[in-house]
């Protein structure tokens, strides 16, 4: 019972439910409506230099993706881009809001089944709104023993959410997408990381996998996780 792990946390975006996907055909949508004023890559890469400047101001998602995207339209039409240009751009955006939940493979087998044997716990960042409303929608709400909708995930933000659901990091696990957001901070604070790749990760999700560390481990996908779990815990 030694390596008996007592918490298991699951990021939400692109760990059990698809949202890449949509910024991807967002983005697609924002290329077009501004095509008349930049190329593509270069659009793109003011995009993504606003995002990180707005991370500080407004967080993670949707919202904030939003107005980067507006911020950026003003910026490379020098404030000449037409109004209905910013309107389809906020019609882009909502229905990003209200875009059905897609679970991804084994989600559902892989939640429920830990849920039997483990404290389950929801740790994703983003709008409160928004996350709230797609964890109801995924049918996966219900299994979850806690949720913690963060601004970002820390390692001080892990050790806190694993001593609330459980007695710490160092009997906990985390699971998810992001090298950088959902496997490194999490073992740095002491627990397992787990990386599932998913076939589209933004880019300031990126990070080096510590790959010698002994607590990480990646999957290919979370079918694979009740086999990891039997591994570790003998």
């Amino acid at each position: 019972m030694a390596n008996k792990l007592q918490t298991i946390g699951f990021d939400a975006d692109d760990t059990l439910w698809q949202n890449e996907a949509f910024f991807r055909i967002t983005q697609d949508r924002f290329g077009q409506l501004l095509q008349d004023y930049s190329d593509r890559d270069h659009l793109m890469d003011r995009l993504l230099e606003a995002e990180k400047r707005n991370i500080g101001r407004y967080g993670f998602g949707i919202k904030g993706f939003m107005l980067s995207m507006i911020e950026t339209a003003i910026e490379v039409t020098d404030s000449a881009v037409p109004a209905s240009v910013i309107s389809e751009i906020l019609a882009a955006g909502q229905e990003m809001l209200e875009h059905p939940v897609h679970l991804l493979p084994h989600a559902e087998e892989a939640v429920t089944r830990l849920a039997e044997s483990h404290q389950i716990v929801l740790i994703t960042k983003g709008d409160l709104l928004d996350q709230e409303r797609k964890l109801a929608q995924s049918g996966l709400g219900d299994l979850f023993h806690g949720v913690e909708i963060v601004s970002e995930k820390t390692p001080r933000i892990y050790e806190q959410a694993f001593a609330r659901h459980g007695a710490g990091p160092e009997t906990a696990m985390m699971i998810g997408n992001s090298m950088k957001s959902d496997v490194v901070p999490a073992i740095e604070a002491g627990a397992w990381g787990i990386y599932v790749p998913h076939g589209l990760t933004w880019e300031l999700e990126h990070a080096e996998a510590p790959s010698t560390h002994p607590r990480f481990r990646e999957l290919p996908d979370l079918g694979a996780l009740p086999g990891l779990l039997d591994e570790i815990e003998g």
